[in-house]
């Protein structure tokens, strides 16, 4: 049975002008935020075995994911007074994933910085965190929906509740740290996680969700003016604050969308960026060699030569790839 609904287009171009919004309020807002991370010497510090080629990026201010999480909620939180825009369960829900994984992105960058040093947050502690409201988001989820899973060939999987709850509690944790490992190249997090963002707005379009979609499409916009300044050379960083956000926004939609299965195909590059690092640290702990010249697998490219844009372009490529194959599984699964 296809559920799939026909598209509001009116509401698809609510959602497109209100993004353009984002985006001159983000091109508004970028210089003076970038200003005052300066002055206040939030900057970044990279790791003494990092890359030679990064050594320069120290000092360059970080923290720059304030900007995508505050001014597309201001302009959401506006529009919801005067637009169809809505705070049903899914916009709650990706909202307080959105802004609940910036916070604590947020608490790691500030002590990094003030610190002046790349330890931050205990390992244990931030991803206790992660986990707390991770295991919030599933039980808010779960009193307004049944654990129902959209699979391809329009099959709908009522999952057991044990199943999704440890599904969905590693959809957020793994969502959030795999997208902040990719965040080690000019632009690279900010370009992939615009792509896999698009797969999403579609189905929330496709199962008339418009105001979740509209909160994916201002998200887009807001990145676009982001990369303005975060291209290479970076004038600014996201640093946790903006891509544990964005892992966190990305696994609400697939929970929102119930196409949670899908996140691996469309967060495929973000997962192979993680399993190249686990795949390391493992080699390397039984065998005290490495796999890759530097992990995550970014970094192995980067030492082979290529260039950040390089990088990007070809990370890139294959997630607009994955994208497209994650459109053509998701209409199969509606």
């Amino acid at each position: 049975m296809n559920h799939i609904v026909p598209i509001d287009w009116s509401m698809i171009g609510l959602a497109i002008v209100l993004g353009i919004v984002v985006l001159i309020g983000m091109l508004a807002f970028m210089p003076a935020l970038i200003r005052y991370l300066h002055k206040l010497k939030f900057g970044q510090t990279e790791r003494e075995e990092g890359l030679a080629s990064h050594k320069a990026k120290t000092g360059t201010p970080t923290m720059g994911g304030l900007a995508f999480l505050i001014v597309p909620f201001i302009v959401y939180f506006i529009a919801s007074f005067f637009t169809p825009l809505n705070w049903d369960n899914s916009t709650v829900i990706m909202w307080i994933a959105y802004l609940g994984f910036g916070l604590i992105g947020f608490v790691d960058d500030y002590i990094i910085v003030v610190q002046k040093s790349n330890e931050g947050l205990k390992p244990a502690l931030k991803f206790g965190l992660q986990a707390v409201l991770a295991v919030l988001l599933t039980v808010y989820y779960m009193m307004h929906n049944p654990t129902l899973i959209h699979l391809p060939g329009h099959i709908q999987w009522l999952a057991p509740t044990w199943f999704f709850v440890i599904l969905i509690f590693f959809l957020f944790t793994g969502s959030s740290n795999a997208v902040n490992l990719s965040d080690g190249v000019d632009g690279l997090c900010a370009g992939l996680s615009i792509i896999s963002f698009v797969p999403f707005a579609l189905v929330f379009a496709w199962q008339g969700q418009y105001s979740a979609c509209a909160i994916l499409i201002m998200v887009i916009f807001a990145l676009f003016g982001y990369l303005r300044f975060n291209i290479h050379p970076a004038k600014v960083f996201m640093g946790d604050t903006g891509s544990l956000a964005l892992g966190g926004i990305l696994a609400a939609a697939a929970m929102t969308t119930k196409m949670e299965l899908l996140l691996l195909i469309a967060g495929g590059v973000f997962i192979v960026e993680t399993l190249s690092d686990i795949i390391q640290v493992l080699y390397y702990k039984n065998t005290h060699r490495r796999v890759f010249l530097m992990a995550p697998l970014h970094h192995h490219f980067e030492k082979k030569g290529w260039s950040e844009m390089k990088v990007c372009t070809v990370f890139w490529s294959w997630g607009a790839i994955l994208a497209a194959i994650s459109i053509f599984l998701a209409f199969l699964a509606l």
